[in-house]
């Protein structure tokens, strides 16, 4: 019994969050970032703005929050580590990018093509969310390295990790950016697919069922 309230907190608190970041997301678009406080996002979303700061600690994890990171560890986690780790980083990837476009999670406020989308632009174009933004990338690299759990356990191993990771989001940020400015009319995990063949060569990606 005690598990299942916990677990029913845990998906009131989830769904509280997707909310609040939809609607600041939503907000910022139509607004301007910087002229849009976090008490105009309270507001709108009928919750207080310290409810607000506890899902969001700072005004640019509202744009820059996903779960790209826990769908990129989980993925990778599943793979074989007789995989090469290039192909088992860009395949986490490509279908983390799958589950958080449109198909992915059609019921989630915070997800979808059309909210990637501005979120991406508001990254792009708000100097502050730039900044940071190298910040949600070092995380996710972290998150990809801890996923191998022992793989990496010898600082060798973790240097070379370390390494395929972030040139393989090097390139899936070039993908992004170019979703961004094609008005996310290409299909996004395809998109990611071409930049990371580009960069490791065809072999570099391995859609289909981990293992």
């Amino acid at each position: 019994m005690v598990g299942q309230h916990s677990t029913l907190r845990a998906q009131r608190r989830a769904e509280t969050q997707r909310t609040i970041q939809a609607l600041a997301v939503r907000l910022f678009v139509e607004r301007g970032y910087d002229a849009t406080t976090v008490t105009d996002i309270a507001e709108a979303a009928g919750v207080s703005p310290m409810t607000v700061y506890r899902h969001f600690p700072t005004k640019e994890d509202l744009v820059l929050v996903d779960q790209k990171g826990p769908l990129v560890a989980e993925r990778i986690a599943a793979t074989s580590p007789a995989q090469p780790l290039v192909r088992r980083i860009s395949s986490a990837l490509v279908d983390a990018a799958a589950a958080l476009t449109d198909g992915g999670r059609p019921d989630d406020p915070a997800a979808g093509d059309a909210f990637l989308l501005a979120r991406l632009r508001l990254m792009i174009s708000t100097p502050a969310l730039r900044a940071r933004h190298l910040d949600s990338h070092y995380a996710l690299q972290q998150a990809i390295v801890d996923a191998l759990g022992d793989e990496v356990a010898d600082p060798d191993a973790e240097f070379r990790a370390r390494a395929a990771a972030g040139a393989c989001l090097a390139a899936m940020h070039t993908a992004l950016v170019r979703w961004a400015e094609d008005e996310g009319r290409t299909e996004l995990p395809g998109l990611i697919a071409q930049a990371l063949v580009a960069a490791f060569g065809a072999d570099a990606v391995d859609i289909g069922p981990a293992g």
